[in-house]
């Protein structure tokens, strides 16, 4: 029966459709598609309509499946039938959006029938869509030719045992398929009862089947409603806009800090890569102590950190190492928003997943346990899945929050039940989790600068302003001033400001962090200080300066007698050599149960000598209780801290998800070409065989010449660099020099095209020449 073709379908479709959908279908434009039959021919195989399907929400899948039920892949099917199967309530008020979501996806369209036959059109779907949506559509079984006619069908039920009708009862519920082996004698079985007047069909020895028609009838009125669930309400909270933001902001705080703790944790001491790539078990317990976090935090952070560029694998032929790269000191000088920028964009496009650490690569208890950085944890549909997830939670209110994981998920399933399944729920779990560790979402609800990130264009390698503003008005205003304490601690009542942080971190350690940060003044901490030659007058106006409460005595008393101990010894290079006005003290040092190690020779009455480096000498003479202070040739103090290992950063590949939907420039530019190059299919036959055509060199140089004065497209057979051979139409501008000039038709832009690689040329007719 002639009908309505899906190449006809899609040439009757303006452009605007053609656009939704490739950006609906972005797999369909790559390759770009030369015409419309093979965009048709692309849009019908299953891999293709397998993931066109992932994208449908239940009632979409729900309208699908019940077309399929009708045989609408093989015959078109009147869209009266959704309301028989479903019932007059869906297919009034929810099966016209479903049809549209699947006609855009070109996954149905509407067959015209035979012309001859009026009542013949209806709804058609691709072939495909049979193999890759269910084995057993709407949960009913394979047809079958003997129960086609309903009147029989209804006198077969109508006597059938009500034990019998039970067994059948339970099969129409869904899956059609049951277990029941065929006796091998004795007395038929009700099953084999059943079988022997076709209600049920026998797949093997062991397994039975429910006839579609069976199915159908026992359900009775609107068979496949059942497919359609209820849309899952968000069970949400309202914790306030404000408690979001600025819990979501303390979180920001947090991140920074311990990510610069890692950077100089690894700075220090770079951790190895494994043979095998990514980090090992003991790395990654070791890192997690020194944050102050669980593995799973640590392992998330580490991800993080390499994504945004701050570490990277130093690629060393002997010993690989992952070692900070240079733009881990171009982020410590930014402001709390301009770092946490990159670090939130570097999670958003992940192509990873984290959450999979410390998990087996498969159910086998032998298989290798998941480790940080390795190539297992690669999932490049990752930043789609994580971006449904915070879109999901961008569509409540600013201030509301949903009530857990447990909700998200039970949404998404039904926005995209064929993306369900174990990992997609632990899925939204992670995301959850890791977007709260980001300070982009708190209480369970979206923060204001997470929705302005989710908001940016982050293709283009930046955010907008509003992220930064969004993130600035959320932190706490930066402070500058502690308050000490008698015990010799300093708390801060905000995030210090950055160069305040740094002359603290110096002079004191971190204790505790929270709401304030406290440090802790020891005099370890100050003889550090002193270190980096300080002087004690310096310590002094810093604690005076920077504290809201007096410096209390015992504060002033300690640095004092710190520094009057302090660089009474001075080291320089000789390899090293230890100075001191008090030769007492040089004989102290000589005798002191270590000092073997310190392999130190008298050279005067106050200088000592040592084949140690000075920094190893001055670390061993501290671990025995001197206070050494490292001296340079003018007598001044050095700061002999390591600056920590840094390799070259690499430039970070451009971000651009698996298949990402084209932008609109692109799929305008794509749909051009896809109608030129249908214009140049349809003509070809008649191109082809026209007088005005050309093999050989002199024929299509002078049809070309003909075609360029005369403003004439021209068809071109046409072989590039590489070899590969091709055919497109050309309005040919100018011919000479050995090159054809001339707009391309399927490119949309001027090309040239070397006349030795023309194979052959034609004039195009009715190709709508400009006048």
């Amino acid at each position: 029966m002639a009908g309505t073709s899906l190449l006809d379908w899609l040439r009757a479709r303006d452009d605007a459709a053609l656009a939704t959908l490739l950006r609906l279908r972005p797999d369909l434009g790559v390759p770009a598609p030369p015409d419309l039959t093979v965009l048709a021919t692309r849009i019908g195989i299953r891999a293709s309509v397998n993931r066109a399907c992932e994208d449908l929400d239940t009632v979409a899948l729900a309208v699908l499946e019940a077309l399929l039920v009708a045989g609408a892949y093989a015959e078109p099917v009147p869209a009266d039938e959704l309301g028989r199967l479903l019932g007059p309530e869906l297919a009034a008020f929810r099966v016209p959006a479903a049809l549209e979501q699947l006609r855009e996806r070109a996954l149905v369209w509407e067959d015209g029938g035979d012309p001859d036959d009026p009542d013949g059109g209806g709804l058609r779907v691709v072939p495909a869509a049979n193999e890759v949506t269910s084995r057993y559509p709407g949960g009913l079984g394979r047809g079958s030719a003997a129960l086609a006619d309903p009147a029989v069908l209804d006198d077969l039920l109508a006597d059938t045992p009500p034990e019998q009708r039970r067994m059948l009862d339970a099969l129409a519920d869904g899956p059609p398929i049951g277990r029941s082996r065929a006796p091998a004698g004795g007395p038929p079985s009700p099953v084999q009862r059943l079988v022997s007047r076709g209600l049920l069909l026998r797949v093997d020895p062991e397994t039975v089947e429910l006839p579609r028609e069976v199915g159908l009838a026992l359900r009775g009125p609107a068979p496949l409603a059942r497919l359609v669930a209820e849309e899952p309400e968000l069970v949400t909270a309202d914790p306030g806009r404000d408690r979001i933001d600025s819990t979501a902001a303390g979180a920001v705080l947090e991140l920074l800090r311990r990510v610069e703790t890692l950077i100089g944790s690894w700075s220090d001491a770079p951790p190895p890569v494994l043979r095998s790539g990514g980090l090992g078990v003991r790395e990654l317990r070791r890192t997690a102590r020194e944050l102050a976090v669980d593995p799973a935090e640590a392992a998330l952070l580490i991800e993080v950190v390499v994504a945004a560029g701050l570490v990277a694998d130093s690629e060393s032929s002997s010993a690989p190492e992952w070692v900070p790269t240079t733009n881990a000191d171009l982020w410590r000088a930014g402001g709390p928003e301009q770092r946490w920028v990159p670090l939130a964009r570097a999670w958003l496009e992940l192509p990873r997943l984290p959450g999979l650490v410390g998990q087996r690569g498969s159910d086998n208890p032998a298989d290798k346990v998941l480790a940080p950085l390795s190539d297992e944890l690669r999932r490049p549909l990752a930043p789609r899945d994580r971006r449904r997830v915070l879109d999901l939670l961008a569509t409540l209110p600013p201030g509301r929050a949903v009530d857990g994981p447990d909700t998200l998920a039970a949404a998404l399933s039904w926005r995209a039940p064929r993306r369900g399944g174990r990992l997609r729920d632990e899925q939204v779990a992670w995301t959850l989790a890791e977007a709260t560790r980001l300070g982009i979402v708190a209480l369970n609800g979206l923060a204001g600068h997470g929705r302005a990130l989710l908001a940016a264009d982050l293709s283009v390698g930046g955010v907008s302003a509003s992220v930064l503003t969004a993130l600035r008005a959320a932190l706490p205003e930066p402070v500058d001033q502690v308050l000490l304490q008698a015990d010799l601690t300093a708390v801060a009542p905000g995030p210090l400001r950055a160069d305040v942080a740094e002359e603290f971190a110096l002079v004191a350690d971190l204790e505790s962090t929270g709401g304030a940060d406290v440090y802790r003044i020891t005099e370890a901490s100050i003889r550090r200080a002193l270190d980096t030659g300080r002087a004690a007058a310096e310590l002094h106006e810093l604690f005076a300066k920077r504290s809201i409460t007096p410096v209390p005595q015992g504060l002033s008393y300690l640095v004092d007698d710190v520094a009057r101990r302090h660089g009474r010894l001075r080291g320089g290079s000789a390899r090293a050599f230890l100075r001191a006005d008090d030769e007492v003290l040089l004989a102290e040092v000589l005798a002191h149960r270590s000092a073997e190690s310190f392999e130190l020779r008298r050279i005067a009455p106050t200088v000592l000598v040592s084949e140690l480096s000075l920094a190893d000498l001055l670390d061993r003479l501290r671990a025995a209780g001197f206070a050494p202070g490292a001296e340079a040739g003018d007598g001044t103090l050095l700061d002999l801290r390591p600056s920590g290992r840094r390799i070259p950063a690499r430039p970070r590949p451009a971000s651009r998800p698996a298949l990402a939907a084209p932008d609109e420039a692109h799929t305008a530019a794509l749909v051009a070409a896809i109608r030129a190059g249908d214009r140049a299919a349809v003509l070809r036959p008649r191109t082809l065989d026209h007088p005005h055509s050309g093999t050989n060199g002199a024929d299509t140089l002078q049809l070309l010449r003909d075609a360029a004065r005369q403003r004439r497209s021209v068809w071109i057979g046409y072989v590039n660099s590489l070899g590969v051979a091709s055919r497109r139409i050309v309005e040919p501008v100018s011919v000479g020099g050995g090159v054809l000039e001339g707009y391309d038709r399927a490119q949309g832009d001027l090309r040239r095209f070397m006349l030795h690689r023309i194979t052959s040329a034609a004039v195009v007719e009715g190709a709508g020449e400009p006048g």
